[in-house]
């Protein structure tokens, strides 16, 4: 956390002195009225009471202005913080160590917006705490000035107070902690039920799904009940040590001023500069420390998420020569069935929608965790054996779920995998001419400008035009009309001419210009040249 807070001193410093000027300025205020009183009002000489108010004035100038300053720093310095994080985490999470892929988990959602807010916030900690703390110092000393006694209860007891108030937030810092563990896993939850939603519903199991989220979002409000009756004891008793200390303080100036030790004035700049504590030590103890305590949590949280990241084991295992001659047959083992790809054939494979995407899946990250029931070999070899970086190279996995990204059309055809030379062909057999003759077209935001068919075929055109050795395309036309579901599958074949293509879906124009065709249903009997 202490990198984060002390990473951008180009302007928290800055802010810091401006924020320093302002509580600084504000406390001084009190301390210009009780000269004027003392030198102007009890004297009745004009000329001191005019110069004290141009003062006055020229204070509250600078103070405002100082503020206004740390204000657009602050915020400038929380935006900047935010997408540092943000960008950092994306790189770990997408990009680990070792170059294992691994696929990110659901909770990383909480952790790149909650708790990245949380950290960025803990920028303001070498902010406007020390300008708090140097406002009290800066209160201590006039009270030194005016009446000593006074100003070392000030010395003594604001950093006693400031501790106690400490040792009373450990334990909502590790409550906090807890609470956002909680809030995490319930987001991730809420995120895997609406990313595979269609599997659940494919599966009947949306019964099973609803009952776990309720559950998790019942132990996620108990846990933000439970912070926030900590939170609220806290501030009670922390509210409870600053009055206490403030009305000690205050108490003694009056005392002193009936005695005869303090003036009119002194009088009234004590009491003012004593109020002044008031919010300076309620701040420190409802913002600064809650703030800490939440930053803290969340700074372990994004430590795990980059700790994972960074520690995914490669493999360990001498990764196996693949540039044999049959390197490009592609095997699926399935619990009772079998799929082989041999170079240059287009094997169509029809299966329920459950089967569907964990194929889909197992050939998008053969990595996966060992134990699963397909099993996916390249030219007779492991999948998982092979360096992660080279499996991409040699398979290119289309998955269902068409995305597409903000600017044009052929900004999202073009990848760093792309073949120029195919684009044209590819918009083609994509069926993608009706709508993408100006390949400059803006698609919008996540391809809003564009229908789901037409960001569906934009995503089958980009997933051709790579040229891929082997392609695995999951269900490219759900969203096109019959007519262009027909039009797409008689030109599929012909880009695909000499290159390995498994097609993964159910619709029968697709499956009846396969080269062969695997059923996996073995309810009806699928379209195709030749069934196995």
């Amino acid at each position: 956390m202490a990198r984060v807070v002390l990473s951008l001193p180009r302007l928290t410093v800055p802010a810091m002195l401006s924020a320093t000027a302002w509580q600084v300025g504000e406390s001084a205020v009190l301390v210009v009225m009780g000269l004027a009183i003392d030198r102007a009002l009890a004297t009745g000489d004009t000329g001191q009471l005019v110069l004290w108010l141009a003062v006055l004035v020229a204070l509250y100038v600078l103070l405002t202005a100082a503020a206004r300053l740390t204000n657009r720093l602050n915020a400038h310095v929380i935006q900047l913080l935010q997408h540092r994080l943000r960008a950092t985490l994306s790189t770990g999470v997408l990009h680990p160590g070792g170059g294992a892929v691994r696929a990110p988990d659901a909770a990383v959602v909480s952790v790149m917006t909650n708790d990245v807010a949380r950290l960025a916030n803990a920028g303001l900690l070498v902010v406007l705490p020390i300008a708090r703390i140097t406002a009290i110092g800066f209160i201590a000393v006039s009270l030194l000035m005016m009446y000593w006694p006074l100003g070392i209860m000030v010395l003594l007891g604001a950093p006693a107070a400031v501790w106690s108030m400490g040792l009373l937030s450990e334990r909502l810092s590790r409550d906090t902690r807890a609470y956002q563990d909680l809030l995490a896993g319930t987001v991730g939850r809420a995120t895997d039920l609406v990313g595979g939603y269609r599997v659940i519903k494919g599966v009947r199991a949306e019964a099973e799904a609803t009952r776990r989220y309720r559950q998790a979002s019942l132990e996620t409000l108990a846990g933000a009940r439970r912070n926030a009756g900590l939170l609220g004891r806290f501030l009670v008793g922390s509210g409870l040590v600053t009055g206490v200390f403030v009305a000690t303080v205050t108490g003694l100036a009056g005392w002193f001023a009936v005695n005869g030790r303090l003036s009119i004035g002194g009088l009234i700049t004590a009491v003012g500069l004593t109020q002044a504590l008031l919010p300076q030590m309620q701040a420190i103890a409802g913002v600064s420390i809650p703030n800490l305590a939440g930053a803290r949590a969340s700074a372990a949280r994004i430590l795990d998420v980059l700790g994972d990241s960074r520690t995914t084991p490669a493999p360990s295992r001498r990764v196996p020569d693949v540039s044999g001659p049959d390197t490009g047959v592609l095997d699926v083992e399935l619990p009772g069935a079998s799929i082989r790809v041999e170079p240059g054939e287009l094997v169509g494979v029809r299966a329920d929608d459950r089967t569907a995407a964990r194929l889909a899946d197992a050939l998008l990250n053969p990595h996966r965790e060992p134990g699963n029931d397909i099993d996916v070999r390249l030219g007779g070899r492991p999948a998982r054996e092979l360096a992660p970086a080279d499996y991409p190279r040699r398979v290119t996995v289309a998955p269902h779920r068409a995305t597409l990204f903000t600017g044009t059309i052929r900004d999202n055809l073009t990848t760093p995998v792309s073949r120029p030379e195919l684009l044209d062909d590819a918009v083609r057999a994509a069926a993608c001419e009706d709508f993408a003759a100006d390949l400059d077209r803006p698609v919008g935001e996540n391809g809003n400008r564009l229908s789901g068919g037409q960001r569906q075929r934009v995503a089958l055109a980009r997933a051709l035009a790579t040229g891929a050795p082997l392609l695995v395309l999951h269900d490219p036309t759900t969203a096109v009309d019959p007519v262009t579901e027909q039009t797409i599958a008689e030109r599929l074949a012909a880009i695909r001419t000499g290159r390995s293509t498994l097609l993964i879906t159910s619709s029968p124009a697709l499956l009846s210009r396969c080269d062969r065709v695997v059923d996996l249903r073995q309810d009806t009997p699928a379209p195709g040249r030749t069934a196995s």
